[in-house]
């Protein structure tokens, strides 16, 4: 019986645009009193509020001892080796903690890898390790396998990989989920999971897909299975979730068995009919929208889009609901093609051009 789940600060729970301070709360109980302990946050999350989370729902609430906390430097955003320092201390206070029990550098691909390397971000990592300021070091990575091996083969010292792995993504020639898990397995690190339900894109199937499930386990949801897989790899350490509500956490914690080799094989071909039926492989990270001139809420949008590709008859249920959010925020017929956005989505979609299918599709 396993149960391997981390909590991300990602998909906080909001009343009134304000984050719902009193069920975070109640959610980060629940998942301690079911014998979880790990949260994980970022410098960039929810625009600081993340970390503002857990300083004011866990650590000013719990004692320290009795919780882990996972953090990761922004280090795309420095200029210097300093900077290093300038912003641990920043976290620090703003998670409201004295050490982080695993320190990452954030968002590892190929061209935040050179800018660490620029600015020996893994030596800093190794000072505060050395230090205690982390316990345990690593990053979050976006990339191919081959630049995991290269980074591993020249940082022997990381202990943790944080990598985007689940059962849509496993053979995926973009994510490479599956060749990066066997990298860091070669290389004996701890693997840490991010997206292992695709942002909520495989907590609702398709209903032949979901058919297929229900047959042989009606009891289990979409997102149990997606659960379940990332936490069967031997490798997985941590499997976050990114949590809004307590039924979540919850359903979450529940110990269960690993799935079977016949298990696994019937969502790869779930896999297969979700692929047919999703226009575009948007996770909801929102980390384009704030990199966007013209405020378009891109993934609003692409949800919208991935809808009418699977109930293309319900397009005039969906247009009138673009074009009321359209009111208010950037239509996708405003984008300017600055390319900004794909510069910081970690599933390297082209959303430049997913952008005029959209207007196509819900302004014509």
């Amino acid at each position: 019986m396993i149960n391997k789940l981390g909590f991300g600060f990602l998909r906080l729970p909001k009343k009134e645009n304000e984050i719902d301070w009193s069920a975070v709360n109640e959610m980060v109980d629940v998942y301690l009193a079911g014998g979880r302990t790990l949260f994980d946050t970022c410098y960039t999350y929810l625009d600081g509020l993340s970390e503002a989370a857990i300083k004011r729902c866990v650590a000013l609430r719990k004692p320290r001892e009795s919780f882990q906390l996972s953090e990761k430097l922004p280090g795309y955003l420095f200029h210097s080796y300093e900077d290093c320092q300038t912003y641990l201390e920043e976290e620090l206070e703003r998670c409201g903690v004295e050490w982080f029990d695993i320190l990452m550098l954030h968002w590892l691909n190929d061209v935040n890898y050179a800018k660490a390397e620029k600015y020996d971000e893994f030596r800093f990592l190794r000072e505060k390790k050395a230090e205690g300021k982390a316990k345990r070091i690593g990053f979050s990575f976006h990339g191919s396998a081959e630049l995991l091996e290269r980074i591993l083969q020249a940082h022997p010292e990381v202990d943790v990989v944080l990598l985007q792995i689940n059962y849509l993504d496993w053979e995926s020639v973009g994510i490479q989920s599956r060749l990066c898990y066997e990298t860091c397995v070669r290389h004996g690190k701890a693997v840490f999971v991010m997206e292992p339900v695709k942002g909520g894109t495989l907590s609702s199937l398709p209903e032949e897909a979901e058919a297929m499930l229900r047959r042989v386990h009606p009891d289990w949801t979409p997102s149990d299975w997606a659960l379940r897989f990332v936490q069967s790899l031997p490798a997985v350490e941590i499997c976050l979730s990114g949590m809004a509500a307590v039924s979540q956490v919850e359903a979450n914690i529940r110990l269960f068995e690993p799935l079977t080799e016949e298990e696994i094989a019937l969502l790869a071909e779930v896999a297969k009919i979700i692929e047919q039926k999703t226009a575009v492989p948007c996770t909801s990270c929102r980390y384009c929208v704030s990199h966007c001139p013209k405020k378009i809420p891109i993934p609003q949008y692409f949800r919208m889009l991935n809808e009418l590709h699977r109930y293309p008859r319900e397009g005039w249920k969906i247009k009138p609901t673009y074009q009321q959010l359209a009111q208010t925020t950037g239509k996708a017929s405003d984008c300017i093609g600055c390319r900004s956005c794909e510069k910081h989505c970690p599933q390297h979609i082209e959303i430049s051009e997913q952008m005029k299918t959209i207007a196509k599709s819900f302004e014509g």
